[in-house]
């Protein structure tokens, strides 16, 4: 399913969403809006998502992840988690980190870690590499807002 938003008869905002087995959790992927959307469509559109959820007997709505926030910068953290508090501080050239959170809070979710196993050593940057490209939708999406 895909939530939409029209303006005038023109699409200006969507998500596509993830149904859960049994209607116990609803969550919203990709999102995007025109740049001449109105203000405040996005807040619209998850509130009509979220009704719709609730109307159709969902339990939970899953509003996903906050990349690298909540990670420590402290002077025994390991270094990888050094570098995501980093990023997520000073990185918003990248990608909208801190943005995502401060817009998801406002719906007072339930936040939960979530964890990345990976080998140890330089596979890492790798793998980070590679999950940028692929939310971003590829490399170019990595260097370019």
């Amino acid at each position: 399913p895909v939530g939409t938003v029209r303006k005038d008869g023109n699409l200006v905002a969507f998500a596509n969403l993830w149904p859960g087995a049994d209607r116990m959790e609803l969550s919203v992927d990709l999102m995007r809006h025109t740049d001449d959307a109105p203000p405040g469509i996005m807040d619209f559109l998850f509130i009509q998502l979220l009704l719709w959820g609730k109307q159709e007997g969902y339990h939970w709505f899953n509003l996903g992840m906050a990349p690298l926030s909540g990670l420590d910068n402290r002077p025994f953290t390991p270094l990888w988690n050094k570098l995501g508090a980093f990023l997520y501080g000073h990185g918003e050239y990248f990608y909208n980190f801190q943005g995502i959170r401060q817009y998801k809070d406002k719906f007072l979710p339930e936040w939960s870690p979530r964890y990345l196993v990976s080998p140890g050593g330089l596979a890492l940057p790798q793998i980070i590499t590679n999950l940028t490209a692929l939310i971003s939708g590829g490399l170019k999406g990595v260097v370019s807002k």
